[in-house]
C-alpha cells in the first residue's frame, strides 16, 4: 500500500477544501453530498452523536447559520492507498477561547471522496 500517493492527496485536498467552504458558508446541500449516504456513517460532534446519514442530514438542516467562520491552525491529510484517507485539523473561532479539533475518515467511492466518519471536539487553550 502506498502512503500519500500524490494523486490521492491532490484529490483529497480538493475534497477537503470543498468541505471547508461548504461548512463556513452553511452550504448544507454540499455538506450532505460530501458525507457517505449510508446508515453506518458517523458524525460525533461537540454536543451530539449522530449515527447514519439521515441523522447527520437532519442535524445540518437545523443547525444555526451564525458563527461558522474559523481559522485552521494545523492541517494533516494522509492517504492510504488510492481509496482511503484521514484528514485532521485544529482550528480557532473568533468568539471561542478553546481550540477546536476535527478528524475525518474519507473513502473514495465511484461518485468520489466521501466522509464515512467524523469527530469534532474542543479543548482548553
Amino acid at each position: 500500500m502506498q502512503i500519500d500517493n500524490d494523486m490521492s492527496l491532490e484529490e483529497m485536498n480538493i475534497a477537503f477544501d470543498a468541505y471547508e467552504r461548504a461548512l463556513v458558508s452553511n452550504d448544507a446541500n454540499m455538506l450532505d453530498q460530501l458525507f457517505w449516504n449510508h446508515s453506518n456513517t458517523l458524525r460525533y460532534g461537540a454536543t451530539e452523536n449522530l449515527v447514519g446519514y439521515d441523522a447527520i442530514q437532519h442535524f445540518r438542516a437545523g443547525r444555526p447559520a451564525n458563527n461558522l467562520a474559523r481559522q485552521i491552525t494545523s492541517r494533516h491529510i494522509t492517504s492510504f492507498g488510492d481509496n482511503f484517507a484521514v484528514a485532521n485539523i485544529t482550528f480557532i473561532r473568533p468568539s471561542e477561547t478553546r481550540i477546536g479539533r476535527q478528524s475525518q475518515s474519507w473513502v473514495k467511492f465511484d461518485e468520489g471522496w466521501r466522509i464515512v466518519a467524523a469527530h469534532v471536539s474542543w479543548m482548553s487553550a
